[in-house]
C-alpha cells in the first residue's frame, strides 16, 4: 500500500504524522496542508488512460478506489469569443465537489474511522454523503438552516444523518468542529482537509490536457472558501515546476458583493479579512462565507498570479443565470457568478476559462 504523505499546518509550519484522524493543525487549530511534490505525467503520456481525473495518476497522493463513480473529465465549451465554460455541473453529484469529495472518502476508507461528519451549504455534503455511501461509510452532514430543500433532499438520498443547526454556515461550522474532536470521527471537511485541494486541482489538470498543453491567460473562479482557486493554484505550480506549462495564469476571484470579505481585504491591501465582514442575503449561498479559514492562502494566491477580486450583484447573478439557460446551460446561482463576472468583457480579448460549478436542479432559478 503507497504510503500516505504527512500534513504540515501552512501558518506555523507544525507537521502532522500521516495516518491520523487529526484534522486540524493542534497548536493554531488551522486547515493542514499536504506534504507532496508530485510529478506530472507529460501530455502524451495521457492518451489511452481511464476517462476521470484518475488519469492523472502521478499528481495525486492515493490511488483509483475502488468506488470512483467516473469523476471529472467534464466537457469544456466555448461561451462567448474568448472565454469559455468547464461543465463541472456534470458531475455524478451534479457539482465539482465531487472532485475533493472522492478524495476524502478514499482516505476515510484507508483510515477506517467509527465515523464520517462533514459541513456543508449543501454541495460538499452532497458529495460527501454520495462518496460515502459508495465506499460504506457511516455520514453525518450538518448543515445551516435554511439551505435548499432539494440539496438536503439528495443527501438525505444516499443514506446520510442529516443535523440542521440552527444559524448560519459559520454556526455550522463550529458546530461541526467540535463533533469533530470525539476520538474515532473523520472530519470530511472540503475546507480543512488538503486532500479535497488534491482533488479539485484536476479541474486544471483538465484544462491543460484539453487544451494541448496550455492553458488560458486568465482563470476565473468563484471563491468562498476557496477549494477550487486553491486546488487550482496547486496545479498551476505543479505543471509550471514540471517545465509543461511556460506560463501560469492570471488568477481572478468572484464573490458576491453581498457577502466579500477577501474582496474587501485585497481592495484594502490586507493579507486577511478586516474585522467583522457586512453581510447580506443572496443567491450566490454557495460561496457567502464571512471568515474562510484559508483567507491569507487565497489572497496570496491571487496577488501572486497578478489577479484581483471581481463582485457581482445579486441583479447580475439573475440576469447570467437565464442567459446561460438561453444558451442550453442551467446552472445554480452561485454557479453562474463566474459569467456573471465577466459576460461584459471585464477581461477584454484575453482568454478565459469559468467553471460552471453546479446544476440548476439543485435550487432552482433565481428568485430573490
Amino acid at each position: 500500500m503507497t504510503a500516505l504523505p504527512d500534513c504540515f499546518c501552512p501558518a506555523d509550519g507544525t507537521r502532522v504524522p500521516a495516518g491520523t484522524l487529526a484534522w486540524c493543525c493542534p497548536v493554531c487549530r488551522g486547515p493542514l496542508d499536504l506534504d507532496f511534490s508530485p510529478n506530472p505525467a507529460p501530455l502524451k503520456s495521457l492518451a489511452g488512460r481511464v476517462n476521470s481525473l484518475w488519469r492523472y495518476a502521478e499528481s495525486l497522493p492515493l490511488p483509483v478506489p475502488a468506488f470512483s463513480l467516473g469523476e471529472g473529465r467534464t466537457p469544456l465549451v466555448p461561451l462567448d469569443g474568448s472565454i469559455s465554460a468547464k461543465l463541472d455541473f456534470l458531475m455524478p453529484t451534479l457539482s465539482f465537489k465531487d472532485r475533493g469529495a472522492v478524495m476524502l472518502a478514499a482516505l476515510a476508507q484507508r483510515l477506517a474511522p467509527e465515523r464520517v461528519i462533514a459541513d456543508s451549504s449543501g454541495n460538499a455534503g452532497t458529495a460527501v454523503a454520495a462518496y460515502c455511501a459508495r465506499a460504506g461509510l457511516p455520514c453525518t452532514v450538518y448543515v445551516p438552516e435554511g439551505t435548499s430543500p432539494k440539496k438536503l433532499e439528495q443527501i438525505a438520498a444516499h443514506g446520510a444523518r442529516l443535523e440542521v443547526v440552527p444559524g448560519d454556515r459559520e454556526e455550522t461550522a463550529r458546530t461541526t468542529r467540535d463533533a469533530a474532536d470525539k476520538p474515532g470521527t473523520f472530519y470530511a471537511s472540503h475546507v480543512h482537509n488538503p486532500y479535497f485541494l488534491q482533488g479539485t486541482k484536476t479541474y486544471v489538470h483538465e484544462l491543460w490536457e484539453d487544451l494541448g498543453g496550455r492553458l488560458p491567460d486568465a482563470l476565473v473562479v468563484p471563491v468562498g472558501n476557496g477549494t477550487l482557486l486553491l486546488g487550482a493554484a496547486l496545479a498551476v505550480r505543479e505543471l509550471h515546476a514540471a517545465g509543461l506549462i511556460a506560463k501560469a495564469p492570471t488568477l481572478y476571484a468572484v464573490q458576491a458583493a453581498a457577502v466579500a470579505p477577501l474582496a474587501d481585504a485585497w481592495r484594502a491591501g490586507a493579507d486577511e479579512p478586516l474585522g467583522t465582514t457586512p453581510t447580506a442575503p443572496t443567491l450566490a449561498e454557495g460561496i457567502a462565507i464571512p471568515r474562510p479559514p484559508r483567507a491569507r492562502q487565497i489572497l496570496r494566491a491571487v496577488r501572486g498570479s497578478g489577479g484581483a477580486f471581481l463582485t457581482v450583484t445579486e441583479e447580475q447573478i439573475r440576469v447570467a443565470q437565464l442567459d446561460l439557460a438561453g444558451r442550453g446551460l442551467y446552472v445554480e446561482a452561485t454557479g453562474v457568478a463566474c459569467w456573471a463576472a465577466v459576460r461584459d468583457g471585464a477581461l477584454g480579448e484575453r482568454t478565459a476559462v469559468v467553471p460552471l460549478c453546479g446544476a440548476g436542479l439543485k435550487s432552482g432559478l433565481a428568485s430573490i
